[in-house]
């Protein structure tokens, strides 16, 4: 994770240009190019939408809500104890289940309030993002790897969702995780949206300041995988999981996350960092994939990456896309573009995502799966942006 003052924003400034989607989209620059007011753009003058899964399966997901009873919730303990909401992908049955929500319209409410002020996208636009799961979907037959996802810090578990439908095609079980209180809005069961205000600098971050959330997700990590592999499992589904191959990624914090977990229990066989910095460094002894953009994580760049890659021995790969962001490896790179504020010279968010959904599909399928990938052996001409590093 870095300063929320930087890379963590995702939209601070109005549209100011027509770069996706229907022409209703230039409206509100056009009106302030003429000096009229900005109408707010509304989900009737368009319409965003997910990549479409490349996998051979149908997406099914189930939405969890998980509670800890063996410890209070870190950052505000007098809501009694930890909870978590957790997004369940899965292989299933194709022609099965309802269209799948992006996320509530309280949860985009509050991401545009915190990370986009001034912006004139709705709610209604990123809460109607289209999505390719369905819910109540049948369940294909058969035993998948369980992948573990967790987003950036101050970032919904929505943000990952385009990685989630991606390896559930592919034949992963995945659990995508809000972490209570370090989202920008989080929807729980009694309709309340909480939000990441204890964390966010309202009035300081917690005491020993990213380690400590980290180690705090490491907790909530270990508990949502304890809670999937148990005698009884939490998920009715949980039969589709070969508790034997399970991995985990995430964005940011939740690739620092991701090392941390690895580091604490040993039942997650391989991790991903996409674009983090780690608080500290750390050792990897399972295969681990590095995968960061060209402006923030190239050798010297990140003191974190350069220390953890000289002291790991187990399987390891540092890669980096050129012309992206920080928030090119997640969904939000689509609200950027939306936005206005990708550079003329930025990757598209379809190619962005389409990378990323690549390299830790073909990361999983090899660790996961013991698939051999011949896509990470070395620099490719199908893929000219992604520089591989063994400094």
């Amino acid at each position: 994770m870095t300063a929320p003052t930087t890379r963590a924003r995702l939209l601070a400034v109005p549209l100011t240009a027509c770069l996706v989607l229907s022409a209703a989209t230039c409206a509100p620059a056009a009106a302030a190019a003429s000096g009229q007011p900005s109408p707010t753009v509304t989900a009737a003058a368009v319409r965003l939408a997910l990549p479409r899964p490349t996998g051979p399966d149908a997406v099914g997901r189930d939405v969890l809500h998980l509670v800890d009873n063996s410890r209070k919730d870190p950052w505000v303990p007098e809501s009694g104890p930890r909870r978590l909401m957790v997004s369940m992908y899965y292989p299933a049955r194709s022609a099965t289940g309802d269209p799948a929500p992006y996320m509530t319209a309280a949860e985009a409410a509050s991401l545009l309030q915190r990370k986009a002020p001034g912006t004139e996208l709705s709610p209604e636009i990123v809460s109607t993002i289209r999505t390719h799961a369905r819910t109540g979907a049948s369940p294909k037959h058969g035993r998948y790897p369980l992948v573990v996802l967790s987003p950036g810090f101050g970032l919904p578990r929505a943000s990952l969702t385009s990685l989630a439908e991606e390896l559930a095609s592919r034949g992963y079980v995945v659990a995508l995780v809000d972490h209570a209180y370090e989202s920008s809005g989080t929807t729980l069961p009694d309709g309340r949206t909480i939000t990441c205000a204890p964390l966010c600098g309202e009035p300081k971050p917690p005491e020993g300041g990213q380690a400590t959330i980290t180690r705090n997700r490491t907790k909530d990590i270990r508990f949502v995988i304890d809670e999937l592999t148990r005698r009884h499992p939490a998920w009715k589904h949980a039969r589709m999981i070969a508790p034997q191959r399970i991995g985990m990624a995430g964005h940011s914090l939740g690739g620092d996350a991701s090392a941390a977990t690895m580091a604490v229990d040993k039942r997650v066989r391989a991790g991903a960092n996409l674009d983090g910095t780690f608080h500290p460094a750390i050792t990897f002894d399972r295969p681990f994939l590095l995968l960061g953009s060209q402006a923030d994580h190239v050798p010297g760049k990140d003191h974190t990456w350069d220390g953890s890659w000289a002291i790991s021995r187990g399987w390891k790969r540092w890669l980096t896309v050129a012309r992206t962001n920080h928030l090119s490896f997640t969904d939000l790179s689509i609200l950027q573009k939306a936005a206005g504020m990708s550079g003329p010279d930025d990757l598209s968010p379809q190619r962005s995502l389409e990378i990323t959904r690549s390299y830790v599909g073909a990361f999983f399928d090899q660790h996961l799966k013991g698939r051999k990938q011949p896509l990470l052996g070395g620099p490719s001409p199908v893929n000219p942006e992604v520089a591989f590093h063994n400094p």
